[in-house]
């Protein structure tokens, strides 16, 4: 099975040792419950049907919730992963918006194409491709690339191909499959699509809409708040795909003010961050403090005394949460 970017393993690099306090900040997974309602998120399966913003009033009108926004839009008629963020987790839901995604489509051939031919063609729209956006796309209709990460046939019944595709954000797959007709000779449609995959969010740990009404129903009845826990994932679960700098408690509430990261606040840097690379910046409890661009790589990360290592992208974090170290 193929992989996307966000899958490779970075190697976390350690820059200096040190000590958090108790007092302050939580483990993500142990915030009470109403704290998981301000810094949420949910692995949505979205039905086929409605649209994405319609799904996302949903949530909002269920919950009773002031603000929802949801991670890539699917068309009405494609169900699968829709992660949507639920009051000031909406701040981080950009991060999903170019993160890659996995499709599962059927795509329809116009005519009879020997196997190794079609292997051979799908072979060839791996890697980067063109693609101009289809005439009822909502942006401007241009000549762009995007990346094919892996195209696997998984089935086939005749004029049927049923295909894992894992793509880069902003590919569309009704014009892969017509573009594959075309490179083909005999033409190609896409009879049905399901999004398996956005980002670190996963089709197999999705909840549909009932679940998550079901589980709103029990903790606002009876005070079980069990199966909410498992639907509404803090805001952290939205990072897991990028790539992380971890800092003493000393620096935070600096950070969560707006201030830039400054190399003695670094602790641990993941691997291979590159000049401008979008970055979560975490406590040491693996709370999330901001999005933030890097300035300078991971190497010089360990190796700077002083000077600006990230500056803000959007800070996360409410301030207050740590104590004021700053002046």
């Amino acid at each position: 099975m193929g992989k996307l970017p966000s899958d490779v393993k970075r190697e976390v690099l350690v820059r200096a040792q040190d000590v958090t306090d108790p007092e302050h900040g939580r483990d993500p997974y142990k915030r009470p419950i109403r704290e998981h309602f301000l810094l949420g998120v949910i692995n949505l399966d979205k039905p086929r049907g409605p649209t994405s913003h319609e799904i996302a009033a949903w949530v909002k009108r269920v919950l009773d919730l002031k603000r929802v926004g949801h991670g890539g839009t699917l068309d009405p008629g494609v169900s699968g992963v829709l992660p949507v963020a639920i009051e000031d987790a909406t701040k981080v839901v950009q991060v999903l918006l170019p993160a890659g995604k996995e499709y599962i489509c059927i795509m329809q051939l116009h005519g009879d194409v020997p196997q190794h031919r079609l292997e051979t063609v799908l072979t060839e729209f791996t890697g980067e491709i063109y693609q101009k956006p289809p005439l009822r796309a909502a942006v401007k209709r241009q000549l762009r690339m995007r990346k094919i990460y892996y195209l696997d046939i998984l089935e086939r019944e005749s004029r049927l191909v049923l295909m894992r595709v894992g793509c880069e954000a902003g590919t569309y797959m009704r014009k892969l499959c017509h573009d594959v007709g075309e490179a083909l000779g005999c033409g190609a449609h896409m009879r049905g699509l399901r999004r398996t995959r956005t980002g670190p969010f996963m089709e197999k740990d999705s909840v549909k809409l009932q679940d998550l009404a079901d589980a709103y129903a029990f903790w606002r009845e009876d005070g079980d708040e069990t199966m909410l826990r498992k639907v509404i994932l803090p805001i952290e679960a939205a990072v897991e795909h990028l790539p992380k700098i971890v800092v003493r408690d000393g620096a935070v509430d600096a950070l969560c003010h707006g201030a830039s990261l400054a190399a003695p606040g670094v602790l641990k840097v993941d691997s291979a961050i590159a000049v401008g690379d979008l970055v979560a910046v975490m406590t040491m409890k693996g709370e999330l403090i901001e999005l933030a661009r890097a300035e300078i790589t991971s190497k010089q990360m360990l190796e700077a005394e002083h000077g600006i290592v990230a500056k803000v992208d959007r800070v996360a974090m409410s301030p207050g949460v740590y104590p004021r170290k700053w002046k």
